[in-house]
């Protein structure tokens, strides 16, 4: 599957690496820049594993100021850059070229600043999701995205792809949660954007920022939103019989009448080896199982949970599963939480990410069923169902070339009928590698050439992550 283009590497950075390791051994710290070719290949792909490069070197800078020296350095001669977080870009977002230097940030993750009065935490760029909510449990507070991988991914990653998860129908992805950011540019430049107010005056560039995907500067720190934590938060399990009919209950009734406590759905394959699914026999044995709940004050939570189960009624529900305690709860996330985890164990697959009105989940989930039947695969359905973020999973076998090639080109055709639904190619993965070649099935020339003006005027070079997001074919000379 190594057939994706790259730009070419820039002969006059490859003959100076000697000189440039040399350089950047002088700015930073000891210990913080990796050029051993051995010491480099666990940065050559992130969490996309189906494409590799080796890149010229890997910064890991400890503040602010260093990551600032390090592009300054980079932009007076020419040197492309890769920003990292954890790698668990599934989009292939942190993969190199053999002519950049990556900037990891995996050594900036100190929580700087909690602020219950304004409600708000500052933390560094590689500090995990998970370890906010961490911080602030005691108090009462979390921090309300919620990516399946927010054990090990990190606010900077989040910003960059606008990441999301099970929270983001109530409480919103990245951008809704996000208030503040400290960005240095390709020249060096620090600067600051937003800060602790709900709403920055002046031009949105927070918004900007927030789904760039690293390619209009690096964020080094970040202020984000905390929500006081609700009383009672009662998940529940629904089986159906099939995908299909669990969309239908989101589409239908769930989303529009109610903001359910993180609906998502596990489907098809999905259920086979997931903490989620029920032994075989099980009245939740089924094609479909669909995660909700109520949450709010204790009596708001049972009365919402008692809307949704009679919304699920309503559209054919075959089993329910109410959580009766905080271990029950625990188990039933756990199980939404580790179906990635669990279809790895089924075979190697193929997480794609479009997402498409909620009046069109079950025609996509039955196109997407079509698709992958063409191709002789077998699919996955996981998902936040509440705002149609979808992420089939198509399995197939790594150590065959074809059956790696086709379980491409099958994402590639589901991502074409997100997008011909009404939908768009990415909801939290972001563009990548992965999908840069369809933009041009999302957008026309004129469309792509404003975004791509946008990129140019933070980055006239194109050297922060070139080969990403925007066709290598019909870009603006750098």
């Amino acid at each position: 599957m190594d057939q994706i283009g790259f730009l070419e590497p820039r002969p006059a950075v490859l003959s100076r690496r000697r000189e440039i390791v040399a350089d950047l051994l002088d700015l930073l710290p000891e210990g913080c820049l990796v050029h051993e070719t051995r010491e480099l290949v666990p940065f050559e792909t992130d969490a996309f594993v189906s494409y590799r490069r080796l890149p010229l070197a890997v910064a890991l800078p400890e503040t602010t100021q260093q990551v600032a020296a390090v592009l300054k350095y980079c932009h007076r001669y020419g040197v492309p850059v890769v920003p990292r977080g954890a790698g668990t870009s599934l989009s292939g977002g942190a993969i190199p070229q053999e002519d950049a230097v990556v900037i990891g940030l995996s050594k900036m993750a100190r929580i700087l600043d909690v602020d219950y009065a304004n409600r708000t935490a500052t933390v560094q760029a590689g500090v995990t999701n998970l370890s906010i909510s961490d911080a602030v449990s005691a108090d009462g507070y979390f921090y309300a995205p919620d990516p399946s991988s927010q054990l090990a991914c990190t606010i900077g990653g989040n910003i960059g792809m606008n990441s999301g998860g099970a929270h983001c129908l109530k409480y919103g992805v990245t951008t809704n949660n996000l208030l503040g950011v400290k960005l240095v540019l390709i020249d060096g430049t620090i600067v600051d954007l937003g800060g602790k107010a709900l709403d920055a005056g002046g031009l949105d560039l927070l918004g900007v920022v927030c789904g760039g995907e690293g390619q209009l500067g690096i964020v080094t720190e970040a202020t984000v939103r905390l929500i006081a934590r609700p009383e009672g938060a009662r998940p529940v399990l629904f089986g159906f019989d099939t995908s299909e009919e669990a969309g239908d209950c989101v589409a239908g009734g769930l989303a529009p009448r109610s903001i359910p406590h993180a609906p998502g759905l596990i489907g098809n394959a999905g259920t086979e080896d997931s903490g989620a699914s029920p032994p075989a026999g099980d009245p939740l044995d089924g094609a479909g199982l669909l995660v909700a709940g109520g949450e709010g004050s204790r009596g708001g939570a049972d009365a919402m949970l008692a809307s949704i189960i009679g919304i699920a009624g309503r559209h054919g529900v075959k089993a329910v599963k109410e959580s009766q305690s905080a271990t029950e709860a625990a188990l039933i996330w756990k199980g939404r939480k580790s179906a990635f985890g669990a279809t790895g164990r089924i075979a190697d697959y193929i997480c794609m990410d479009g997402t498409v009105p909620l009046g069109q989940l079950s025609h996509v989930l039955r196109g997407t069923a079509e698709i992958v039947a063409k191709y002789g695969l077998r699919v996955a359905n996981v998902f936040h169902a509440g705002d149609g973020n979808m992420h089939p999973l198509i399995l197939f076998n790594a150590n065959d070339p074809e059956d790696a090639a086709r379980a491409e080109a099958a994402g590639n055709d589901i991502l074409r009928l997100c997008v011909d639904a009404g939908g768009c190619l990415t909801g939290e993965h972001g563009v990548g590698i992965e999908k840069r070649d369809l933009m041009r099935h999302q957008y026309s020339d004129v469309d792509l050439a404003q975004q791509m003006a946008v990129r140019a005027a933070f980055d006239p070079q194109w050297l922060l992550n070139p080969s990403k997001v925007f066709p290598l074919e019909g870009r603006p000379a750098a």
